[in-house]
């Protein structure tokens, strides 16, 4: 679970905020529709990350705020 903990830390969540807005920069560099498919599905890690949100804590029976995730991950 190495990979999980990556991305509930803080350094994970500046990774998905930058993620989320190079996906959304190479769907609006594409200019079609399926590059606003791209830009739109890059919303997702961008916000996450802005709201501090681990929207994988659930897969993992862990809470989904970012802040509660990392002290959840601490006490194991």
């Amino acid at each position: 679970m190495k990979l999980i903990d990556v991305i509930g830390s803080q350094p994970g969540r500046v990774l998905r905020i930058a993620a989320g807005a190079g996906i959304i920069t190479a769907g609006m560099r594409r200019g079609d529709a399926r590059g606003r498919v791209l830009a739109v599905a890059g919303l997702v890690p961008l916000a996450a990350g802005a709201a501090d949100v681990c929207v994988l804590g659930p897969v993992v029976n862990g809470p989904l705020r970012g802040e509660a995730f990392r002290q959840s991950r601490r006490a194991r």
